[in-house]
């Protein structure tokens, strides 16, 4: 079992990483980074300000950078009749989706946290707001993984399921991006531990409710 799931796991960080048409994990750091370079522009050269904000900009767009692949997370398998093909192997479809969580977090979460360090000198961040920002980042972007792998298999098979997987992932992440946001304030460790706790929390979710939604898709 282990080396099949060790086989989806390839399979899955392969596609999301190269992505073909869907742009890989190039497109989500791409995005990042345009949002880091255009937001000095929109509120002036005012150091201060960019300074306060900027760890709430590098936020924002990591969640926004976070759901451009979920088109591409759980329906395609779907509608090629892998998940029919897994189950007879054994594979439960909540060890697919748990797989699929960790491939997508290092698909995007390890990327981003690295395009945070040109994007906070674009920002004009310190070296202590840098360092709170991509300890959040650690914490919160496996939750996000598991919010968007969970909420792709909920709108698999729906007409404009991509948009309105975008559309429900980004309230329900609001408590992720608060406590994030939030410990660059005064919420400081506090921020970071409710972080965590709430990412947590979805990605011990995230298998069984995506699985149950692929098992009812499928019928």
């Amino acid at each position: 079992m282990s080396a099949r799931l060790a086989s989806l796991l390839k399979r899955d960080l392969a596609r999301l990483m190269l992505g073909g048409r869907g742009g890989g994990a190039l497109l989500p750091v791409l995005f990042f980074l345009s949002v880091a370079m255009l937001y000095p522009f929109a509120v002036g050269p005012d150091a201060p300000l960019l300074a306060r904000t900027g760890g709430g900009v590098i936020w924002v767009a990591a969640l926004l950078a976070a759901i451009l692949p979920l088109d591409r997370l759980v329906e395609p398998d779907i509608e090629a009749g892998l998940f029919d093909q897994w189950a007879l192997r054994g594979i439960a479809e909540e060890l697919v989706i748990a797989v699929r969580v960790l491939a997508h977090w290092l698909s995007f979460g390890p990327p981003l946290m690295l395009a945070t360090l040109p994007a906070a000198a674009l920002l004009g961040l310190d070296g202590a707001t840098l360092r709170t920002v991509e300890i959040g980042l650690l914490a919160g972007t496996p939750g996000l993984a598991a919010l968007g792998v969970t909420v792709a298999a909920l709108t698999a098979g729906l007409r404009g399921g991509a948009a309105l997987a975008g559309l429900l992932v980004i309230p329900l992440a609001v408590p992720v991006l608060i406590f994030g946001a939030g410990s660059l304030g005064t919420g400081g460790t506090a921020g970071l531990a409710l972080t965590a706790a709430a990412s947590l929390v979805l990605v011990a979710l995230a298998p069984f409710a995506g699985g149950a939604a692929v098992r009812a898709t499928r019928g």
